[in-house]
Formats: C-alpha cells, sequence, structure tokens
C-alpha cells in the first residue's frame, strides 16, 4: 500500500525519468552528428559506420517513443493528482501541494514563494497531507 506522499511523488519520479531519457535522445543526437561527420571524411568503407548509424538512429527513436509514453502517464497522473488536490479544504495546504506535487519545487522555493519560514513549511505539509489522504484511492 502506498503513502499518501509516495503516492503525490509518483508524477516527479516519471518527470524525472522523461528529464534522464531526454538527455539521451540528445547524446544519441551528438553521436550521429559525429558518425555523419566520419562518413564523409573515410576514403574506405563507410559500411561499419552506416550500421553503427542505424543502431543510433534505433535507439533514438526507441527512446523518443518512452518519452510519449512517459509524457502521456505523467499528464494522466497529474491529472488524478490535481483532482485530489482541489478537494483539499485548506488554501494553503492546497497552494503547499500544488506547488510540491505539480511544480516539483523545492521545500527552499516553496518557503520563498508562500513567504512561509522553511520550519513552517514541513510541518504544514505533514499536515496537508494528512487532508489529502481521505481522498486518495490507495
Amino acid at each position: 500500500m502506498m503513502s499518501t506522499k509516495e503516492y503525490l511523488s509518483q508524477a516527479h519520479y516519471i518527470d524525472q525519468r522523461i528529464n534522464s531519457k531526454l538527455e539521451q535522445v540528445q547524446s544519441l543526437r551528438s553521436l550521429t552528428t559525429k558518425a555523419t561527420s566520419t562518413l564523409s571524411d573515410m576514403p574506405g568503407s563507410p559500411n561499419r559506420n552506416l550500421h553503427r548509424m542505424e543502431d543510433i538512429i534505433v535507439k533514438m527513436l526507441d527512446l523518443e517513443s518512452e518519452i510519449n509514453t512517459d509524457i502521456e502517464q505523467l499528464l494522466s497522473l497529474k491529472s488524478e493528482i490535481s483532482s485530489v488536490v482541489k478537494k483539499v479544504e485548506n488554501p494553503e495546504y492546497r497552494t503547499l501541494l500544488e506547488l510540491r506535487y505539480l511544480c516539483f519545487k523545492t521545500w527552499e522555493q516553496i518557503a520563498v514563494e508562500m513567504d512561509y519560514d522553511l520550519r513552517w513549511v514541513y510541518r504544514m505539509h505533514k499536515k496537508a497531507l494528512n487532508a489529502a489522504e481521505e481522498y486518495i484511492d490507495h
């Protein structure tokens, strides 16, 4: 059984996974550029490098497909989390939960944005989680 905090944190983990895959795609794109320049500079048989280029492009396409699936999952989950957060009656708790679990802000950013002491934000977070718990289907 997932805790309220774990449930709300799922979107952030998916977002991190998407960002990681985007970095991998960027790295593969960089490799294709290197492979292309190697191909054009080669006087001999470019077949070996063509296969390498094909492998890189296939990996890029696979990753981009995974990213699209992850984005769909993230949007769906954010919508679900948003509907839970909207049910929390206390507007400060709602704001804190939105900033943390939908905008992925750090505790320090939340404290500054809400104009609260960091320790108060931590205390308020516990109360906000308790308030949200009743609206989550575990």
